[in-house]
């Protein structure tokens, strides 16, 4: 009577201070996160958004029953402590010498997962058996075995049955089968020796051994057992994690900005486009699988935005599952070339023309010497072939009279945030941005000349519909004159009809970029413009490695191209925005030859497949010997020189 006295004494008391301290309620889920696409469709789920996230009655008897046969096979009959599973686990011990049995039922270890710390002491055991008695006098068996499957860890970052079926097995867990049920449930004891994923072997052994469980428990006969454990459940995770977690983890990156303090589940609109940013991800890494692969180019971004700055697909890079870091938003590289673009527009503003020459030359600027990537100097050109020919002796020297803080006025005015050097070498793009940001400052030469602040997040509701962020505001004043806008243009078009930038073309629409390339093959780039839709792309490695002679030219700009022109079908081709001081001419041109002497950063640009040839002992002698170039039977030859006017009107047409 006195021990007994001296226990019920005890048990108050513990039950006394859990009061006191609050705990005894079941702590609510942390508040939900749900991230929405454009169209309505989910890109991601964080949390609970609606509670538990399976119900009892939906899952198959032998889901529960797995759970039930190897954790608490007498769940149904105690009241929340089992004295004989005490028992069993202290003789066990006893005899290991050692902690080889818990004892806890189900319902201590929820007490555990929802109140307690899991510190192995006499005082937590003893709060934990407390906690058990308060859950089964407030909940029911169903109740508390719902609660369990919904707050237990699984392994592999799974909170809860539900999330653990479709990490594993890529399906509900109202879905799967008795072998799936009983490795899932095998999974609890150890999350991590027992992991499907990372040990098969070992979480095949303990499903073994809960479907043996389950037949000494009735749920299953013994041939049921036998014969599903010779068929162990495989787990299907996926090969790689989908690209749209880049743009999760930015938008949930921002969201302290928007709503500081909530206490409701969210839900997040955005702007991505689900299709446009499933058609990014599948091309660029397939770019980086094949011909990445033999040029030595391992990773690469994309982004996609409209005229107003809103973010239509985003890829941080080629696999969100090897490597979380975001190349599109926060990996600053050196954009080379891709930045010339505000240094014409600086020497626009200062009163050049497209038509004004300036002298390709080797030119030195203090202590620098900038050269040309071929070394080549074509004497007279005009700013416009310049550009499209990507020279950067012509940009040093225009940098070099502007001075570099008319030319960073300019980047900043369009968009770029980074910090800009204050030498003449910031012309030819040594000065690190990200690609978001520089795709960003292209907008305004294809908006009308309005700069934007990029964005994805268009309003923020709670889950009971009350809009706490929505965004707004008239945007930024327009920073190019409609003179200066249709000049650039008429320029960077050139880059792609003519330059540097042709493998961007595709039919019907009048396209405008320009191509980067940084010192040693770094770093490749591609920003390019419709009326519609703007799109940048990096293609280099983490390391800073060189590439394969990758240029911006090559890989981005046909990742461009291959993301932009499905992109494009159904809209209404636009020109680009700009009203010229001078009336128009015809389309200005780049012969052949010219392009030869003069690209300063790509190769020819039509490539011309060359036959594999064996080499004779003559030519290993004394060296090859020039042939002719083999191409494609179904490749016209280009033609060499100048235009005739029938293509000069075809090419006014858009038509190539």
């Amino acid at each position: 009577m006195i021990g007994a006295a001296g226990l019920a004494a005890l048990f108050f008391y513990i039950w006394f201070s859990l009061s006191q301290n609050g705990l005894l309620q079941i702590p609510e889920r942390d508040p939900g996160i749900l991230i929405l696409a454009s169209d309505g469709s989910v890109l991601a789920e964080q949390g609970s958004f609606n509670g538990d996230d399976v119900r009892l009655a939906e899952l198959p008897d032998y889901v529960p029953n797995a759970v039930i046969a190897i954790e608490d096979r007498r769940f149904y009959s105690h009241y929340g402590v089992d004295p004989l599973g005490l028992l069993r686990a202290v003789f066990a011990n006893y005899r290991a010498g050692r902690v080889v049995q818990g004892g806890s039922t189900l319902t201590q270890q929820l007490a555990k997962n929802l109140f307690l710390n899991p510190d192995r002491t006499i005082e937590r055991k003893l709060q934990e058996i407390v906690l058990a008695v308060w859950l089964e006098n407030h909940f029911t068996k169903d109740e508390i075995l719902q609660l369990y499957l919904n707050r237990v860890y699984f392994g592999s970052g799974a909170t809860g049955i539900e999330k653990a079926a479709r990490t594993y097995f890529q399906k509900s867990a109202s879905e799967i089968d008795i072998a799936e049920a009983a490795t899932l449930a095998g999974v609890l004891k150890a999350p991590s020796a027992s992991n499907p994923a990372s040990n098969p072997e070992a979480a095949a052994e303990r499903a073994r051994l809960v479907l043996q469980s389950m037949a000494e428990a009735g749920f299953i006969t013994p041939e049921q057992a036998a014969e599903i454990a010779d068929r162990p459940a495989e787990v299907k995770s996926q090969p790689f994690a989908s690209a749209k977690h880049y743009v999760v983890d930015w938008v949930k990156e921002q969201l302290p900005d928007f709503v500081r303090d909530y206490e409701q589940s969210l839900v997040v609109e955005t702007t991505i486009d689900p299709v446009l940013q499933a058609q990014a991800e599948a091309e660029l890494r397939k770019a980086l699988s094949t011909a990445g692969a033999k040029l030595q180019a391992g990773e690469g971004a994309v982004v996609v935005m409209d005229g107003g700055g809103a973010v239509l697909a985003l890829v941080g890079g080629k696999s969100y599952k090897k490597s979380q870091f975001n190349r599109a938003a926060k990996a600053k590289r050196q954009p080379g070339s891709a930045f010339k673009p505000f240094v014409f527009l600086a020497a626009l503003e200062e009163g050049f023309t497209p038509n004004s020459v300036e002298i390709d030359e080797p030119v030195q600027i203090g202590n620098w010497r900038p050269e040309n990537y071929r070394k080549k100097y074509l004497g007279p050109v005009t700013l416009e072939t310049a550009l499209a020919l990507s020279l950067n002796t012509v940009a040093a020297k225009l940098a070099a009279r502007l001075g570099p803080q008319t030319v960073a006025s300019v980047a900043h005015r369009l968009g770029i945030t980074s910090p800009l050097g204050q030498d003449a070498s910031l012309a030819l793009g040594t000065s690190e941005v990200t690609l978001l940001e520089i795709t960003a400052a292209y907008v305004p030469f294809s908006n009308g000349g309005y700069p934007v602040a990029p964005f994805a997040v268009t309003r923020i509701l709670t889950r009971d519909g009350k809009v706490v962020y929505e965004r707004n505001g008239s945007g930024f004043p327009q920073a190019v004159a409609d003179h200066h806008l249709a000049d650039m243009n008429r320029m960077l078009r050139l880059v792609v009809t003519e330059g540097t930038g042709t493998r961007a073309a595709f039919p019907g629409f009048d396209i405008a970029g320009k191509t980067g390339t940084s010192q040693d093959y770094r770093d490749a780039w591609f920003i390019g413009y419709t009326s519609d839709l703007i799109a940048g792309v990096w293609v280099g490695n983490d390391d800073n490695r060189p590439t394969k002679r990758v240029t911006g030219g090559h890989m981005p700009a046909e990742i461009w191209r291959m993301v932009m022109e499905p992109a494009h079908r159904g809209l209404t081709p636009r020109p680009l925005p700009g009203e010229p001081l001078i009336a128009s001419q015809e389309p200005s041109t780049i012969s052949e030859v010219l392009y030869d002497a003069g690209a300063a950063e790509e190769s020819p640009r039509f490539e011309e497949p060359r036959q594999a040839e064996r080499r004779g002992l003559f030519e290993m002698l004394f060296g090859a010997i020039s042939r002719p170039h083999l191409f494609e039977p179904d490749e016209p030859r280009r033609r060499r020189g100048p235009m005739t006017e029938e293509e000069r009107r075809r090419r006014a047409r858009g038509d190539r």
